[in-house]
C-alpha cells in the first residue's frame, strides 16, 4: 500500500541511506531524473540529483546532506536546476527530511521534490507585468526609477550626464474622443515603437500612463546630443500615419532636465523634467524645452538665476 501510496502521487520522492546512497525513487522521481529505478538504486544521491545554481551554474549541496547532517528539514535554494541523466535540465523545488528508526536514530533522508518550471516561468511574467507598461509592453513608472537611479551612479563615476525627457503627446484626448479608445491605444503603441527605434538600446523610453512618455539617456557626453534625440523625436513623430483606416498626425512636447545641472536625485530630476515640459506646452506645443529658470524650485536644480531658456520649436509642415 505504500509503494502504491508514492506512485501516485504528484511530486517526486527520493529516499537515502545515512551515507548519501540511494535507496528509493517512485515513478515520478524516475521522470524527473530520466533515471530507472533500478539503474539509480545504489548509486551516490548526488550522481541521480545533480543539482547546481541556475545562475551561476556551479554545483550545490545536495539537501540530504544537509538534512542527515542537521537533522532538520532542508529546504532546496531558490532558483536550483536538476541536471538529468540525459543532459537537460529542469527547475525544480524540493525538501529534504531526515528519517529516524524506532531508537530515534537518523536513517537516511527522503527528498520530496517537483518540476518548478511552471512556477518559475508565472514567477518571471509576474515580475515583467510588474515592472512593465500593459499596452505597450515598455518599462513602467518603476523599472523607470531603477534605473535612473543606476544611471546616476554610473554617470556619477564616469564624470558624465544623463537626460531625462518628459513627453506628451499633444491633443491625444481630442484623437481618442474623435475616434475611440480602440484606435487611441493602437496609436499609442506605434508611437512607443517610434520613440524607442530613436534612441540607443542603452536607453529607456518608459510609458506612465494615458499620453505620458519618459526617454532616459544615460551617459550622455553633450547638451548637443539630448538636442539631437529630441529633434529626431519631434520629427518622427510629427510624420502622419495611417491608423484603422484613419490619417493621424501627433506632435510632442517635451521636457528636458541633466544630471547634474538639473538635480542630483531621481526624484529632483523627474520634476523638473515635468516642469519644463509644461512649460513647453505654454510655449505652443510642438517643441522641447530644458529646465526652466524661475520653475525649478526644488533643491538640488541649478538653473534658478539663468537667463531665459531658448524654446526649440519644430519646423512648421
Amino acid at each position: 500500500m505504500a509503494q502504491i501510496t508514492l506512485d501516485a502521487i504528484g511530486d517526486a520522492v527520493l529516499v537515502v541511506d545515512p551515507k548519501g546512497t540511494v535507496i528509493y525513487l517512485n515513478k515520478v522521481a524516475e521522470t524527473l531524473t530520466a533515471w530507472p529505478g533500478k539503474m539509480a538504486l545504489g548509486r551516490p544521491v548526488e550522481e541521480v540529483l545533480f543539482i547546481v545554481d541556475g545562475i551561476t551554474r556551479q554545483r550545490t549541496t545536495n539537501p540530504s546532506q544537509r538534512a542527515i547532517s542537521e537533522g532538520r528539514i532542508v529546504a532546496l535554494a531558490l532558483g536550483s536546476v536538476l541536471i538529468r541523466r540525459d543532459g537537460t535540465d529542469m527547475a525544480i523545488e524540493d525538501s529534504a527530511a531526515p528519517i529516524h528508526n524506532c531508537f530515534g536514530k537518523i536513517a537516511g533522508a527522503v527528498i520530496v521534490f517537483h518540476d518548478a518550471r511552471q512556477s518559475h516561468f508565472e514567477t518571471q511574467k509576474m515580475s515583467h507585468l510588474a515592472q512593465h507598461d500593459f499596452l505597450t509592453g515598455l518599462p513602467n513608472r518603476v523599472l523607470l526609477v531603477e534605473r535612473l537611479s543606476q544611471a546616476i551612479g554610473m554617470a556619477k563615476r564616469h564624470r558624465k550626464q544623463v537626460a531625462l525627457l518628459f513627453l506628451d503627446l499633444d491633443h491625444f484626448k481630442e484623437i481618442n474622443d474623435a475616434f475611440g479608445h480602440a484606435v487611441g491605444d493602437q496609436l499609442l503603441r506605434t508611437v512607443a515603437a517610434d520613440m524607442a527605434g530613436c534612441v540607443r538600446a542603452t536607453d529607456t523610453v518608459s510609458r506612465h500612463g494615458g499620453d505620458e512618455f519618459v526617454i532616459l539617456l544615460s551617459e550622455v557626453e553633450e547638451r548637443r546630443d539630448i538636442a539631437q534625440i529630441a529633434e529626431k523625436l519631434l520629427a518622427k513623430l510629427a510624420a502622419p500615419r495611417m491608423i484603422a483606416g484613419h490619417q493621424l498626425q501627433v506632435t510632442l512636447s517635451i521636457g528636458i532636465s541633466v544630471y547634474p545641472e538639473d538635480g542630483i536625485d531621481t526624484d529632483t530630476l523627474m520634476l523638473n523634467a515635468d516642469t519644463a515640459m509644461y512649460s513647453a506646452k505654454n510655449a505652443g506645443r510642438s517643441n522641447y524645452q530644458y529646465c526652466p529658470p524661475g520653475v525649478c524650485w526644488t533643491e538640488g536644480c541649478s538653473t534658478a538665476g539663468k537667463p531665459d531658456p531658448v524654446i526649440f520649436q519644430a519646423n512648421s509642415r
